[in-house]
């Protein structure tokens, strides 16, 4: 069996015209079309409805097997969660063909962008070929005016070209403001390249999918409730406090000794200043986990092992980096006899911890009641 699959990306059949879809059969394509065009001319979604049926009548006439036609959408905004709602469509359109042949598609799009779904589509059945639908204009209607006012319409395009136009286009007005208030011009040209390369960036590597499933979790996070999002603030917060602790102690070991510290007095300096800092910010996110675990009734005891790990961990680095130190005025530095007690304190406290909630993980599966066992 032949599948015509048309497809619209971005979802302007549902958006504009209120159509449920998956949209199947050759009368309900056609209508969807129809409702399409009344409610949108100018999009090119109608054109590959139309192609859609236009190449379904053909194969009717022309081969022996069963030929069906479809019209499967996704989301607008993120093209990840449009490419997933294409598949799910897709897979309610196999669902509802009465065939026990295998399905073979052929699949209509009217550019790149909806030609993205293709892995997805090839994932569920063969693709036999792919066609882009491409509209033969007037000449009059290739004018600038009408390149422009096309331009303007699609956010896909407009983000793309007009965004860094106008970054160069506010070069100069920034320029000679700048002048007034005696800041130099290279520097302000040097900020807006950078701004102009990061954006170039930013779009050559495709990360806007990246940003969007970003942007998603944290709104989640905020209307779920969950405390990770405190915690994770406030152990970055720890983070830059000790790396900025760190760098403060090297400053001090190396006013302190004669010449330049060797790479190891380097390392030891920075990890002894900040690894308080820092096993505070793994103490403050691993106990916002395991609250929010306990919120979400998936709670085990293992969990509790991570803050006991980190103690653990800071434990030894700091009696390890403070052994490597030099001994200068304003910096903590251990004996051998303080760095074996302070390995044999964290080894003991990492082996106690996981054996402890071990064994409360065994009397006590999930964290249950101990009067429930």
């Amino acid at each position: 069996m032949l599948l015509v699959l048309c497809v619209d990306l971005d979802d302007d059949l549902g958006r504009k015209t209120g159509i449920a879809t998956p949209v199947v059969g050759r009368d309900a394509v056609r209508d969807a079309a129809v409702a399409l065009a009344t409610a949108d001319p100018e999009d090119s979604d109608v054109n590959v409805m139309f192609q859609g049926i236009h190449v379904c009548d053909d194969l009717r006439r022309t081969e022996d097997e069963e030929v069906e036609v479809a019209a499967v959408t996704g989301l607008q905004g993120s093209e990840v969660r449009a490419t997933r709602e294409v598949g799910d469509e897709v897979d309610t359109v196999l669902a509802g063909l009465s065939t026990g042949e295998s399905v073979r598609a052929i699949v209509i799009t009217d550019g790149a962008q909806d030609e993205s779904v293709l892995p997805v589509i090839r994932s569920r059945m063969p693709v036999d070929s792919v066609r882009r639908v491409v509209v033969r204009q007037a000449q009059n209607l290739e004018s600038m005016y009408y390149t422009m006012k096309q331009v303007l319409a699609d956010p896909e395009t407009r983000g793309t070209l007009l965004v860094p136009l106008g970054i160069l286009l506010l070069i100069y007005p920034f320029v000679t403001i700048a002048t007034f208030f005696d800041v130099p011009g290279a520097a302000v040209l040097g900020l807006i390249s950078a701004l102009l390369g990061l954006y170039t960036l930013f779009r050559g590597l495709g990360l806007e999918s990246a940003v969007d499933e970003a942007a998603e979790r944290v709104r989640n996070l905020l209307y779920a409730g969950r405390v990770t999002i405190i915690t994770y603030v406030v152990a970055a917060a720890l983070l830059i406090v000790g790396g900025a602790e760190g760098v403060e102690t090297l400053r001090t070991v190396d006013a302190g000794i004669p010449g330049d510290p060797s790479a190891v007095t380097v390392l030891a300096a920075l990890v002894n200043g900040a690894i308080r800092w820092f096993a505070a910010a793994g103490i403050t996110s691993s106990l916002g986990q395991v609250t929010d675990e306990c919120l979400s009734d998936e709670f085990r005891w293992r969990y509790l092992n991570a803050p006991f790990y980190v103690v653990a961990i800071a434990i030894v680095l700091y009696a390890v980096s403070g052994f490597l130190l030099p001994p200068v005025p304003g910096v903590t530095t251990l004996t051998l006899t303080d760095l074996a007690v302070a390995l044999t304190v964290g080894t003991l406290l990492g082996v106690l911890s996981t054996l402890t909630f071990a064994i409360a993980e065994s009397r006590y599966p999930s964290g249950a009641d101990p009067t429930e066992v």
